[in-house]
């Protein structure tokens, strides 16, 4: 774990934050090239102005939900509210900010809003990739306690290190990347079959969903719903409702399917 990339006299810049510029460069060029092969934007500015607005919904609602499972901590000391390099940003509550920021840009450029979501997931997904090795290098959404041969003792410096002084961890962060790196390729795979709006989009809240619930079996720092891990519970939802969907409106189906011709 090494969280700071440069510094520059009272200037630090950390690989977290880092992690998280190249996502969004990453991102860019991903969503222009998906949204132009889809035909959603008619001018190239209109990525621009879609980043601008989901990017800052996206950090200010992870934030807020990382938070408020948190308050009685955040309570104590309010300042670190706004010190996001710390750590503390749930990527469920960037999910939500991301689709509120979609909807508004859907509405705005009045394009279709599942046709606009299966361009971005691909760029999404990848950038949950670059978002877990950030956590990986600032030392928190660390796993608990473990005695395989790859657990990481973490310093006491890092979340990971004051919650489990000494102790070998699960790298939790980097069993979601991987999974994550799966489903990008699927994602990247399906993305030029022909299907109806929302097939990817459903396809990456399914596959995020079945992730994230087998990573926070390791999770040392979870956040909790009563007796529930919050994260398993939204990944439940996501799941079932998506699921369903992809089903009951076979998704996977051309939108404008001919009639079949038989010799």
């Amino acid at each position: 774990m090494h969280p700071i990339f440069l510094r520059l006299g009272p200037i630090e810049i950390r690989y977290y934050g880092l992690m998280y510029v190249i996502s969004f460069v990453l991102g860019y060029f991903i969503v222009r090239a998906e949204a132009r092969r889809r035909g959603v934007f008619s001018q190239p500015d209109d990525v621009l102005d879609l980043f601008l607005v989901v990017i800052p919904l996206g950090i200010l609602f992870a934030r807020l939900y990382y938070v408020a499972f948190q308050w009685d901590w955040y309570r104590s000391a309010p300042w670190e509210v706004f010190m996001i390099w710390h750590g503390g940003l749930a990527i469920h509550g960037g999910i939500i900010g991301g689709v509120v920021g979609l909807l508004i840009v859907a509405r705005w450029k009045r394009v279709p809003f599942w046709r606009l979501a299966d361009a971005v997931v691909p760029a999404l997904i990848l950038g949950q990739v670059l978002g877990r090795i950030g956590n990986f290098l600032n030392g928190d959404a660390f796993g608990t306690p473990t005695n395989l041969p790859w657990g990481i003792v973490f310093p006491a410096s890092s979340p990971a290190g004051a919650t489990y002084p000494g102790l070998p961890l699960h790298p939790a962060m980097l069993y979601e990347a991987l999974g994550n790196l799966l489903l990008f390729a699927l994602l990247w795979k399906l993305r030029t079959r022909p299907a109806k709006d929302g097939f990817l989009a459903a396809t990456y809240f399914i596959g995020y969903g079945a992730v994230r619930f087998a990573c926070e079996f390791f999770r040392g720092d979870a956040l909790w719903l009563g007796p529930f891990r919050a994260a398993q519970v939204v990944s439940v939802l996501l799941i079932m409702a998506f699921g369903t969907w992809l089903l009951v409106g076979r998704l996977w189906r051309p939108a404008h399917a001919g009639p079949t011709i038989l010799p």
